[in-house]
C-alpha cells in the first residue's frame, strides 16, 4: 500500500491519523527541532529501516533553551526539512506543532527528578535545560505512543536523561540511541554549525581532535591528568573557549577521578567559538 508523506501541525490530526493505523505496525519516532543534516537524516533512516511507520517532529522547544539569544537565532528551515525528509521517503508523518499546540496554558517546563543524571556538565551550566527535554519528549511519546524512539549520541547526557524519564513515567517504548555523524575533518553534524564562518567550521575539527588524543591518554593515565592536558590545550587556543571537559560513568554521568576494571566510561566536552555553543563527546573504552 502506498502513501504520501503528510505533514501534521495539530496534536488531534495527529492522534486521528495515528489512530487508524493497525495496531500491529511497529512505529518509529524522530524527535527534531528542525534545521535538519545528515546527522538527523540518519536517525529518520535507520527509524524507516526499523519500523512499519515513522513520525518525524519538527519542534523548537523554548523550555528547554536557558538563552532566548540562542533560541531566537535557532535556525528555523521548515521547507528544506520536509524535503530531506521526502527525500529518504515519503511514508512518513511530519509532525509541526505550533509552540501554543504543545504549551497549552503558559511555557513552563515540568520538574522531574532525574536522579542527578541532570546536574553534571550541561545541567550545570543549562538551569531547567533537561527539565523542558523531559517535557517536550514525554508529550510527543504520550500522543504518539511509538514503538521505538531515536536520538543521537551527540547528545548523550540528552540520550540518558530520556532512557531515565521513560524508566520513572512508566512510558513503553524503545530508546535507540545513534551514533554521532561527523563532518569530514570531524566535527560533529550540529545545527548551530552553520553559524560558524567557514574558516572556523574547519578549524572546529580541534575540538574532535583533542577528544581522539585524551582517549588515548585516558588507556594510560588517570582522569584528572586528561583533564589538566585537555584544559592546557585549550588554553593555547584562544579561539576557543572551553567550558567544560569531564569524563564520567556512563550510566550515572559521574565525573570521575581514577579508572574502575569493567566500568564504561565516556569523554563529555563544551566550547564556545564565535559566540556558537558546541558540545561533543566519546567513548574512552
Amino acid at each position: 500500500m502506498q502513501f504520501s508523506m503528510l505533514v501534521i501541525e495539530t496534536k488531534n490530526k495527529l492522534k486521528e491519523v495515528l489512530s487508524k493505523l493497525d495496531d500491529n505496525l511497529s512505529l518509529g519516532l524522530v524527535p527534531t527541532m528542525g534545521a535538519l543534516h545528515k546527522g538527523h537524516a540518519s536517525l529518520i533512516q535507520k527509524a524507516v529501516n526499523e519500523n512499519d511507520r515513522v513520525v518525524v517532529s519538527i519542534f523548537v522547544n523554548p523550555t528547554q533553551f536557558n538563552n532566548k539569544e540562542d533560541l531566537d537565532k535557532y535556525p528555523k528551515t521548515l521547507e528544506s526539512d520536509i524535503k530531506l525528509i521526502s527525500s529518504i521517503s515519503k511514508d512518513i508523518f511530519v509532525f509541526t506543532p505550533a509552540v501554543s499546540e504543545i504549551y497549552t496554558d503558559s511555557v513552563v517546563p515540568k520538574i522531574y527528578d532525574f536522579e542527578g543524571l541532570d546536574k553534571v556538565m550541561e545541567g550545570e551550566f543549562r538551569d531547567d535545560h533537561f527539565n523542558g527535554v523531559g517535557t517536550i519528549v514525554e508529550e510527543l511519546l504520550t500522543i504518539i505512543k511509538p514503538t521505538k524512539a531515536y536520538f543521537g549520541e551527540k547528545d548523550f547526557q540528552q540520550l540518558r536523561i530520556i532512557q531515565k524519564l521513560t524508566e520513572i513515567q512508566h512510558i513503553p517504548v524503545e530508546i535507540i540511541g545513534c551514533e554521532i555523524i561527523r563532518e569530514d575533518h570531524g566535527l560533529a553534524m550540529s545545527s548551530r554549525n552553520e553559524r560558524l564562518s567557514k574558516k572556523i567550521r574547519q578549524k572546529a575539527a580541534f575540538i574532535y581532535k583533542t577528544l581522539q588524543t585524551a582517549k588515548n591518554k585516558f588507556g594510560m593515565e588517570n582522569a584528572l591528568n586528561v583533564k589538566d592536558w585537555v584544559i592546557n590545550e585549550f588554553q593555547k587556543n584562544d579561539e576557543f573557549e572551553l567550558e567544560y571537559f569531564d569524563i564520567t560513568d556512563v550510566e550515572t554521568l559521574t565525573p570521575i577521578n581514577n579508572k574502575i576494571n569493567n566500568v564504561k566510561y565516556r569523554a563529555f566536552i563544551a566550547v564556545y567559538v564565535e559566540d556558537v555553543r558546541l558540545i561533543d563527546n566519546i567513548a574512552l573504552n
